[in-house]
């Protein structure tokens, strides 16, 4: 008898991916002085490398693209060899880790940026919930249109930072183009009103994300590289009514550069902006032919539904994976899991909600190590 999908192996460039399941890149404020990746951090990273893949949460490949309390980087030595460690320790575990790229554009704050505005594709307001700052709770800023000059400066920022993610030594990199930041913001019409070349007509919108992934790949080769979209989704204010055409643009332009991979958020599980019929992984199959990582809102079932019907070759999953590091484990012997609906510790703090879940063999004095071997 054949493996159950979601635990089959499946060949990603190098790497034998041991099974199907992602760890979704999940921001968490745990780093301290100067956003340097630390000793917990590379606990929680080693409990959960028993997945295929593990995606890194949101690193901000600049002090210009930061916008979060306490999450990490990857333009300093320092903040390289912290993540060196890191990258180490979970090959030591068997783990196969990628760097997620990060610039958050309007979705930050001046002060995360000594006063100075945050940087957008244009001057107009993320309307929305207020943003944590290093100085409390605040509204939201009208953010700076971006120059050509500070367009210029922000692609060689993501290519300093893709040569800084390559000599930490990880397997692949993922330019994070969703969730209403820096690069999606260029690419959807609501927060994009440029009349220059990087705005008004879809191929112009795709420019930067073009030109941004280009010199990545003067970094990585092709095979190692990745994109997140998130076409269906609303977060920090997204959602243009040409999403469909948009995105399907965009795909097809990814894969004519014979990219690696492609991490559709497809908002099905919430979400979702309700500007029309949603698009599914299953035509982001039509569109891409690398490597096709579903996301948000999955579980076991639905998992291995979209993966038997040859729509998507992984998932990720990232709340169930908080609460529960053995994940892979619990699915795959249908344990029960930990409940993971308490958010009072998933962003900031410590160790305390972080890295300090037992597995299913603690918590049951499993002393067999047989069904966690073979998944390292």
């Amino acid at each position: 008898m054949s493996a159950p999908a979601l635990f089959s192996n499946y060949q990603w460039d190098q790497s034998n991916l041991t099974n199907r399941m992602v760890l979704a890149p999940m921001t968490r404020g745990r780093t301290k002085v100067g956003r340097v990746p630390n000793k917990i951090m590379g606990d929680y990273y080693v409990q959960r490398s028993s997945g295929g893949l593990v995606i890194t949460e949101a690193t901000s490949i600049s002090p210009e693209g930061e916008g979060w309390v306490n999450s990490p980087s990857v333009y300093t030595p320092e903040q390289v060899d912290g993540w060196k460690s890191i990258v180490e320790r979970v090959h030591q575990a068997g783990g196969v880790i990628i760097l997620q790229l990060w610039h958050t554009g309007r979705a930050s704050h001046s002060d995360f940026h000594g006063g100075d505005k945050p940087f957008s594709a244009s001057a107009v307001k993320l309307e929305g919930d207020k943003i944590h700052t290093p100085q409390g709770k605040k509204d939201y800023e009208t953010p700076q249109a971006m120059t050509q000059k500070d367009i210029n400066r922000t692609i060689e920022d993501y290519r300093h930072a893709a040569q800084n993610a390559k000599d930490a030594g990880f397997d692949g990199v993922e330019i994070h183009a969703a969730n209403g930041y820096l690069i999606n913001q260029f690419l959807d019409a609501k927060s994009n009103k440029r009349i220059d070349n990087y705005g008004g007509s879809i191929s112009n919108r795709y420019r930067l994300l073009d030109e941004i992934t280009d010199a990545v790949l003067s970094v990585w080769p092709k095979e190692q590289v990745g994109v997140r979209l998130s076409p269906n989704g609303v977060f920090n204010d997204m959602g243009s009514p040409d999403f469909r055409e948009l995105f399907s643009f965009v795909a097809g332009a990814l894969n004519k550069k014979q990219l690696g991979f492609l991490h559709i958020m497809d908002g099905l599980g919430f979400g979702f902006h309700e500007l029309g019929e949603p698009m599914t992984l299953a035509e982001f199959r039509g569109l891409f032919d690398g490597m096709l990582i579903g996301n948000v809102g999955y579980d076991k079932a639905s998992a291995e539904t979209q993966i038997s019907n040859n729509n998507v070759d992984m998932i990720a999953f990232g709340r169930p994976w908080i609460t529960n590091p053995d994940l892979p484990i619990r699915y795959k012997n249908n344990y029960p899991l930990r409940d993971f609906s308490d958010d009072s510790t998933w962003y900031g703090g410590g160790e305390e909600g972080y890295s300090d879940f037992s597995t299913y063999k603690d918590e049951h004095g499993i002393t067999s190590m047989s069904e966690v071997s073979e998944h390292k």
